[in-house]
């Protein structure tokens, strides 16, 4: 008996996400290698934290895709980006990379609705919310290293910022929580 409630088109887009998060965190890792043999551990330790977070939106979207009884396939990924040159640089491929992910994201809730896919549409909800997240941190990232100086940033704000990131925290207030008493 075939228990399979995945389209065939839909399957392949979760399977692709499944791959899209892993290269995610593959880069995350990356960048986090990068930014600690650059003397940045406070920085590489927000990487790492974030590259986790991706595998575990892997492991959401397998877990879905095994529930509706589709099948998973895991496939290679690519290899991650050359090493940035600065941290601005390092924070604006970051962002990009979100950017990138969030159009994925978009496809696959556009797919779920277009075929009535409740189940995948709602799903997919956890993820339209967790991009925007991840884009606002990413945006605040960078505002913080411009506020440092961009690319010419000083010693001294780099070694600020790289503190300051060891313990950030991992989530971004999106603009659902806020209110004309908590702006």
């Amino acid at each position: 008996m075939n228990t399979n409630r995945l389209s065939s088109t839909l399957s392949d887009g979760l399977n692709a996400q499944v791959t899209k998060e892993a290269a995610a965190a593959q880069t995350y890792i990356s960048f986090a290698v990068w930014a600690d043999s650059e003397g940045f551990g406070g920085i590489a330790n927000f990487l790492f934290r974030h590259a986790n977070e991706e595998r575990n939106h892997m492991t959401k979207i397998i877990e879905y895709i095994l529930q509706r009884g589709g099948r998973v396939r895991i496939e290679a990924i690519p290899a991650p980006p050359a090493d940035p040159l600065t941290i601005q640089d390092c924070f604006e491929k970051v962002f990009e990379s979100e950017v990138d992910n969030t159009k994925a994201i978009y496809k696959l809730v556009k797919m779920s609705f277009d075929e009535g896919d409740w189940a995948t549409w709602n799903f997919m909800q956890w993820f339209v919310k967790e991009q925007t997240e991840e884009e606002t941190l990413a945006m605040e990232l960078l505002d913080k290293i411009k506020i440092a100086g961009g690319a010419a940033a000083s010693g001294d704000a780099l070694y600020e910022l790289d503190r300051d990131l060891k313990s950030a925290p991992d989530d971004a207030e999106l603009a659902q929580t806020k209110t004309a008493e908590n702006p």
